[in-house]
Parts: structure tokens; C-alpha cells; sequence
């Protein structure tokens, strides 16, 4: 193919989204380009699969209600399960935050999220220590979705609609000429196109780069631990986490092998690594697993008696932003529009950005969703956003 109208860089959640977008709007000629020998390797196949609307800002609130939306009223199972997020405070200025942050949710539409005492913690998550638990925040739509799944959906939808997809197709360059994109030269050629989305996560920075374009995003490699408890976890686990560090604990599910048995002892846990610096290095480091040990023996005897599966403990790369907020729209380069940055959100916010980006390629802006506080323009105006609760 030396010739197609848009052409997507990154064939992750991210980009299947934008071409199902912009094929079930009518346009036909889009080509997803992924340097992987098939989808799913990158930071899609290493997602936890969590989905949730509690979040600090106006606008991840709004996406995360499109997105959840979605998931639950899509013809193609997804595996959306809301069983629900708990954050928990530790002390009163947590639990603060976490009120002022329920009722900005109410008030944006969020339902079934409510403040919630420890003695209500206990009942949600038997066996917890809740001894230095103050309270926190329950939101029982929001739960798990197989990122995979998601994946897999997004790009048969958009292959029905007439979209193709070029595997082992890595991107070297983006093309210009007079500050518009002309195409892209790849390891097996140059593509021409008029129109270029840029959706290779962690690795966008230096693709942009290519067309002169400064784009702030890095990698910064994030470790899960994949256990075994001795009895079986309750069928409503939800997805727990201490807000004060970031420490996180839910039911494991293996997505690349759905056939796997589960036998309900399966658990995934994790905490943001002060240490992890920004990195592209993807091989777990097996001086994580007594870290996160160490968090988890406080936490709950059901998680410090568990025993590592090494072979399914992973990692894998967030693509963070200075605000940690996705970057979605155009830039200076005519015809050079970007949907990265998303801080560890970009399965969950997947629907919503990829409907987004095709909105603003066709119709200038999106209409569904204002989204213009996440264009690249906002870091030269020092217009950044404000978020807390990420982990």
C-alpha cells in the first residue's frame, strides 16, 4: 500500500478506538499500523482491566461516564463486571479529599458512589486491617472490563467498516512538507496520508519528534505481582486501594489465556514504585515482589500468606503526562492529531478518546465531550490539570 486517507501509528486500544470511530462515521480508507507482529504486546496486553469514574477532575469523570456507558450497552462483550472501586483513607485529609471528590461526582452524574465508614469497609473486603482506616469512598459501577476484550471488539467492528491493519509495520518517521504531514516512512516503506493519529503510547514522544513536534509524554514501567491465596477470594471482590500509597489489590484474570481455570485464588497487587524511573524496559524485577509483600502484610493475612506466580507477575509502561492527563487533539503540523498520554487510563477511557480524536479529524472539535482542556496547547499556556488519584 503506498496510499491511504488516515493512517493510525499504534495498534493498541487506543488506536483500534479511533478506527472503529472513524469508520462507523463513514470513512473507509484507514490503516492501523502496529510494529508488533500482532496486537496486544505493548501496554494494552499488561492492563489491569480496572474502570472507574472516581477520579478528581471534571473532565477523566465525564470520560470515564461516557466510557463505563459503553462498555455496559456495546453488542460485544467486553467483560464489563461492576464489582466496584474502594479507595481508602488513612487519615482525615484523605477522607477529606474523597468527599469533596464523591460529591463532585454526584453532581456530574456518577450513581452508586457514596462515603463509606470503616466498619462498611470491613463488610466489603472480609479480612482487610482496618486499624488505621478512617473511611473512604465506594463506587459500585465501577469494576473490570479485559482489556483484550476490549481490543478485540474495537478492531473486528472497524475491520467490518472497512479499516485495515499492518502488523510488523514499525514507524520511523512521520513525513512533512510546508508544516503538513504528508505520510510516514516505515520499515517496510513510505505510506502516504493527509491525516495521521499518533496512538503509540510510551513511544510517542519520539515519533513526534520526527515532525518536529515537542510531545510530553514518557515511559515510566509499572510492576504487577500475580499470587495464589490458600482459600478462595469472594466472587464481589472489589478493586481496593489505599489512597495514601497507592497500594492495590483485586482478583486476577487471565485475559491472554481465557480457557485458563480459575479456581477463584487468583490475585493481582501493585503500588507506583517511587523508585521506577522512566524507562522503556519491560522485564519484571524480581526486587519487586518483597516491596509490594511488605505493603500487602499490613494489609490483609488473605494477601501476606499468598505465593507468587513468577511466570505470570508482569510489567509494563504508563505514558505520563506532566498532569497526567491524555493529550487529544491536533497540533501545529496540519494533519497531525494525537491521542496519547493517558497516565494508566487509556483502556478504560478508550471509547471516549477514540470517539473524541474522530470528531475533532472530522468535524473540527468534539461535539459529544468538550475535550479541549487535553490539547497539547495547554502546556505552553500552563493551563495543567490537577489529579490525585491516579495510580
Amino acid at each position: 500500500m503506498e496510499k491511504t486517507e488516515i493512517i493510525i501509528i499504534g495498534g493498541g486500544v487506543v488506536g483500534a478506538s479511533v478506527a472503529y470511530h472513524l469508520t462507523k462515521r463513514g470513512v473507509k480508507d484507514v490503516l492501523i499500523l502496529e510494529k508488533e507482529n500482532r496486537q496486544g504486546l505493548g501496554s494494552t496486553g499488561k492492563a489491569t482491566g480496572g474502570v472507574r469514574a472516581q477520579f478528581e477532575t471534571d473532565i477523566n469523570i465525564r470520560m470515564s461516564l461516557y466510557s463505563i456507558d459503553f462498555f455496559e450497552r456495546w453488542d460485544f462483550d467486553c467483560g464489563y463486571e461492576p464489582r466496584g472501586y474502594l479507595f481508602f483513607a488513612t487519615d482525615e485529609k484523605q477522607l477529606d479529599y474523597l468527599r469533596r471528590n464523591v460529591e463532585k461526582q454526584k453532581s456530574l452524574g456518577v450513581k452508586a458512589i457514596e462515603i463509606v465508614n470503616t466498619q462498611t469497609i470491613s463488610e466489603i473486603v472480609r479480612g482487610l486491617n482496618c486499624e488505621d482506616i478512617v473511611g473512604g469512598s465506594f463506587g459500585a459501577n465501577d469494576g473490570f472490563i479485559n482489556p483484550l476484550g476490549v481490543l478485540e471488539g474495537f478492531t473486528r467492528k472497524a475491520r467490518e467498516n472497512g479499516a485495515e491493519i499492518l502488523t510488523g509495520t514499525e514507524v520511523i518517521s512521520i513525513e512533512t512538507r510546508n508544516d503538513k504531514v504528508v505520510g510516514v516512512k516505515t520499515n517496510q516503506g513510505v505510506i502516504k496520508a493527509e491525516t495521521i493519529v499518533l496512538c503509540s503510547g510510551a513511544w510517542a514522544k519520539e515519533l513526534a519528534k520526527t515532525a518536529g513536534v515537542d510531545l510530553p509524554v514518557e515511559p515510566q514501567k509499572r510492576q504487577i505481582v500475580w499470587a495464589k491465596t490458600a482459600e478462595p477470594l469472594p466472587s464481589n471482590l472489589p478493586m481496593v486501594i489505599d489512597l495514601g500509597s497507592g497500594f492495590h489489590f483485586r482478583s486476577a484474570v487471565d485475559f491472554v489465556n481465557p480457557s485458563a481455570v480459575a479456581d477463584g485464588t487468583d490475585v493481582l497487587f501493585a503500588f507506583p514504585d517511587a523508585d521506577g524511573k522512566s524507562s522503556f524496559d519491560t522485564n519484571f524485577d524480581e526486587s519487586f515482589i518483597p516491596k509490594v509483600y511488605e505493603r500487602a502484610k499490613h494489609r490483609a493475612a488473605f494477601l501476606a500468606e499468598t505465593t507468587v506466580v513468577r511466570e505470570k507477575c508482569r510489567a509494563g509502561l504508563y505514558e505520563n503526562t506532566p498532569d497526567h492527563h491524555a493529550i487529544i487533539g491536533g497540533c501545529e503540523i496540519e494533519g497531525l492529531y494525537f491521542c496519547n498520554g493517558f497516565s494508566g487510563h487509556g483502556v478504560m477511557h478508550s471509547p471516549a478518546s477514540g470517539r473524541a480524536i474522530a470528531e475533532i479529524i472530522l468535524d473540527g472539535k468534539a461535539s459529544f465531550l468538550d475535550v479541549s482542556c487535553l490539547s497539547l496547547e495547554r502546556f505552553t499556556t500552563g493551563e495543567l490539570l490537577h489529579e490525585t488519584s491516579f495510580i
